[in-house]
């Protein structure tokens, strides 16, 4: 047997999966890493005929460190090129060092071809960059600091334009607001982690949802060794390029730490222990970061903390060009959307009549991965290709170069992708003008636990008040099964997945609509109202949004959860629960597309967990991180015309 490694990729964001191979399996993987191989030195000699390369160019910032970067720019040098600007955490060392083979560098040979010169740097600690990490790559200086770089390049036209996924956008968002006179637009993809508050979210960075922790980031932090800047491997200072282009050969710096089964480590109580009970470091995660601010996990949704760093929110005026990408099953669409319409709404009139998207039906930087039957989780979802490179390199050809080519006035403000009907559409706001809100409400005869209750989703609330009941023990809670999120490991898959199996539990509430009588299309927001009890102090309600098919097939289109105690608000003290008192619990909206076809039906779930897709809630009413021991509660759901727990849905009528 022979361990080989591999890396999983969704779009720039990279995850090393080691595996065990039988000797037929090794005899496959050989000859795929010969193919890989040769596609690669195809591509490198490609790469060398046409351009001009210089790689591990150390760049000095103001406080004397240096950051790394590669620029690969056309070889005529009597003109001046724009530059395609990626800034990013993850490795993109020129050579694969499991490999023994260069890196991909598509991307680069691309942007070499269209005419533009390809700058990649590493954020500060990361890699062969001088420094030490803080997440979204601050101080933004360092941004100031590379932008002014860029534009003093003897070849530099001095216009920038900045590209990403995930990680490699989420700092654009920031960095677009501060002004640098060489920042002419940016395309950010999946960049949810990069906005902070904006209208009713304060997500911080995807950090929370509704109060709630997204536990994706402890696996994400381990895996690229990013908690910590202690024990990094590093490159003495003041090594020349020369030498550091030979050491990346046999060194990328990469973290490979031990394999985790993250489906039993994040079970680990406390909370803020999570790392270091898997021989990690608390780090940024529960210690505190290199600018001195207190560990993420210690912090609430509302502390100042989250204002201090690389996040941008609602304050920040950003007033250049835009090119925004969003997937339906990423992390959190919602805020992303608040920011789109948010800058629309306060940029320069110029300017906001520049701000174009893109919502795929994919997951997480997953936009190229589109085939003729995308097939999303379990769900195919159609034909959902798009020409990314076409609308990108056309984005960059009117902005940067000042081509006069047509692009805006042909393509849509906002196109969208509606599921269901498997189709790209098109709209001129967000939502689609026309899109009306419709009710329908919670009613049931008091047993809506599990598929096999009496839960319906009705038109008009029920007059007499009656009450769903369930217990929610957070050692027993109900698994995360499909949805929005990335990266937490092979056991977690996003996407589209029967919930059957899940609606078994009698502490999920079911409410369906029964078969539509006429097909309905949904797009826009999905806002959920619960008018709910306990006995604990404080206690989550989660709600999943559903489609039926006539065959029973129950496929998630979106979940949300509420942590209880934020009810009044994130920017307020946290108010508690009193046993048998009512309490009307506003979510945060979620944005989706989707036709329901007539037969089909519209369901919900409410439960009180989705783990660990969002943290448990101890029902204590204590910070929850550094609490070890939870308690049962006993949560209800109340529905009528004095209490009308509902979903108001966006509806779009052809």
């Amino acid at each position: 047997m022979q361990r080989i490694v591999k890396l999983a990729c969704l779009g720039i964001l990279c995850i090393t999966i080691t595996t065990s191979v039988a000797p037929l399996a090794q005899a496959q993987g050989r000859q795929q890493d010969a193919a890989a191989t040769a596609r690669r030195n195809s591509i490198e000699k490609e790469l060398e005929s046409i351009a001009i390369i210089e790689r591990k160019v150390m760049v000095p910032m103001r406080d004397g460190k240096r950051m790394q970067a590669d620029i690969y720019r056309p070889k005529d040098e009597s003109k001046k090129y724009p530059i395609i600007f990626s800034r990013t955490p993850y490795n993109f060392n020129y050579w694969d060092v499991e490999l023994g083979a260069p890196r991909d560098m598509t991307a680069e040979l691309e942007a070499v071809k269209h005419g533009y010169a390809y700058v990649e740097m590493n954020e500060r600690g990361r890699y062969f960059s001088e420094g030490d990490y803080d997440i979204l790559g601050v101080p933004l200086t360092d941004s100031d600091d590379a932008l002014d770089w860029m534009g003093g390049l003897a070849w530099s036209a001095d216009k920038v334009g900045f590209i990403g996924c995930s990680s490699t956008a989420e700092w654009q968002l920031n960095v677009a607001s501060r002004g640098n006179k060489a920042l002419a637009t940016f395309i950010p993809e999946s960049f949810g982690a990069g906005v902070g508050r904006v209208g009713p979210y304060f997500e911080q960075g995807n950090w929370f949802r509704g109060g709630a922790v997204q536990m994706l980031f402890v696996p994400w932090l381990y895996d690229y060794g990013l908690s910590t800047n202690d024990g990094k491997p590093n490159f003495p200072p003041g090594m020349s390029q020369q030498a550091l282009v030979t050491a990346a050969k046999s060194y990328d710096l990469s973290a490979h730490p031990p394999t985790v089964d993250w489906s039993k480590a994040l079970q680990h109580l406390p909370e803020k222990d999570i790392l270091s009970a898997v021989g990690s470091q608390h780090g940024i995660y529960a210690d505190t970061t290199p600018s001195g601010k207190p560990g993420m996990i210690l912090r609430t949704p509302n502390d100042p903390s989250w204002y201090q760093g690389g996040l941008w929110n609602d304050s920040m005026r950003i007033d250049i060009p835009g090119l925004w990408f969003m997937t339906w099953y990423d992390i959190s669409v919602g805020p992303n959307l608040a920011a789109y319409n948010y800058v629309r709404k306060t940029a320069s009139p110029a300017i906001a009549n520049e701000q174009y998207a893109v919502i795929a039906p994919m997951p997480h930087c997953s936009y190229k991965r589109a085939t003729e039957h995308t097939v999303v989780g379990e769900r195919d979802l159609g034909d959902a290709r798009l020409d990314y490179d076409a609308l990108t390199y056309g984005w960059f050809d009117h902005f940067l170069k000042g081509e006069d080519n047509g692009l805006l006035a042909k393509t849509p403000k906002v196109q969208y992708y509606t599921m269901g009907s498997n189709k790209w559409q098109a709209s001129d706001t967000w939502p689609p003008e026309g899109a009306k809100p419709v009710t329908y409400y919670l009613s049931s005869g008091g047993r809506a636990n599990s598929l096999n209750g009496d839960g319906a989703l009705v038109t008009a609330p029920d007059q007499k008040d009656v009450v769903d009941k369930f217990v929610y023990d957070p050692m027993n809670p109900v698994p995360t099964h499909g949805g929005g999120f990335c990266c937490m490991g092979a056991d977690l898959k996003p996407g589209a997945i029967d919930q059957r199996s899940m609606e078994t539990r009698d502490d999920i509430l079911v409410y369906s609509s029964g078969p539509l009588k006429e097909g309905m299309e949904v797009t826009g927001s999905v806002d959920v109202t619960l008018y709910v009890s306990s006995d604990a102090k404080d206690t989550d309600f989660t709600v999943k949004l559903i489609e039926v098919l006539p065959d029973g097939t129950a496929y998630n289109i979106d979940e949300n959860i509420q942590r209880v105690r934020y009810r009044e608000g994130y920017d307020k003290p946290p108010v508690w629960m009193e046993k048998d008192k009512v309490y009307k619990v506003t979510f945060q909206p979620i944005e989706t597309s989707n036709y329901f076809a007539s037969g089909h039906e519209l369901r919900i779930e409410v439960s009180s967990s989705n783990f660990p897709r969002f943290d448990r809630n101890l029902n204590t009413g204590g910070d929850n991180v550094s609490e070890s021991q939870g308690v049962v509660a006993h949560n209800q759901v109340h529905h009528s015309a004095q209490f009308p727990s509902s979903i108001t849905l966006s509806v779009v009528k052809k």
